[in-house]
């Protein structure tokens, strides 16, 4: 009894696509075609188109009509408005989490992983992610997700760069945690504000200075 392969779906092809971006094998600047896609992934053309389609809405490629997918390379106002509005957002809610002084359980797991290993990236946004949808509005979860896609594009760079180790990370992420579950909004928004802001501020050193 010949026994057939497992298809390969979109989205997995797309989750390997996301990880490939945010380590920083297809660079910004990179183009990501159909048929390079299918071919890689051995997959047919339209199960390559669906994958490409889903990180396009998700921010983390750009495509203009008639032309490939391609990972953005992001500006230094691109970054300083992304983190700018990030950190209104992610504050708003962590002060929203520390009123209420709980803590969503797949934060602490993605916590707990990032404390692992030095490959942060998916960790660290998933922290952020689970804390943000743990807040009572679902409006404010959804700004978040309008910034994410390229959210993720810089926190790629920053693991990439070594901008930050992962125990830096998940220290100032332990103070966020500490905060909300003590109740104390304030300092829950606060530390938020500087930890997003921190990460800001050396991608932009980078930029500034070049590719070392």
């Amino acid at each position: 009894m010949t026994v057939e392969p497992t298809p390969v779906l979109p989205d997995s092809i797309a989750d390997q696509l996301r990880a490939s971006i945010l380590s920083q094998v297809d660079a910004p600047g990179s183009t990501l075609t159909e048929s390079a896609v299918a071919l890689r992934f051995g997959v047919a053309r339209p199960t390559a188109r669906l994958a490409i389609d889903k990180l396009v809405a998700d921010g983390l490629l750009r495509r203009e009509a008639h032309r490939a997918a391609r990972v953005p390379e992001l500006s230094r106002d691109d970054i300083v408005d992304l983190f700018d509005n990030r950190a209104i957002i992610e504050s708003a809610a962590m002060a929203a989490l520390a009123t209420a002084g709980t803590i969503p359980a797949a934060a602490l797991a993605a916590h707990r992983a990032l404390t692992t290993t030095e490959d942060f990236a998916q960790h660290d946004i998933a922290f952020h992610r689970a804390l943000v949808a743990g807040q009572p509005s679902p409006r404010l979860t959804r700004l978040h997700e309008l910034l994410m896609g390229e959210i993720e594009l810089c926190i790629g760079q920053v693991q990439a760069a070594h901008l930050l180790s992962s125990a830096e990370i998940a220290r100032q992420h332990q103070g966020i945690l500490d905060a909300i579950t003590s109740g104390d909004a304030d300092a829950a928004a606060r530390l938020t504000r500087d930890h997003i802001v921190g990460a800001r501020d050396r991608l932009l050193a980078r930029t500034t200075k070049g590719p070392q």
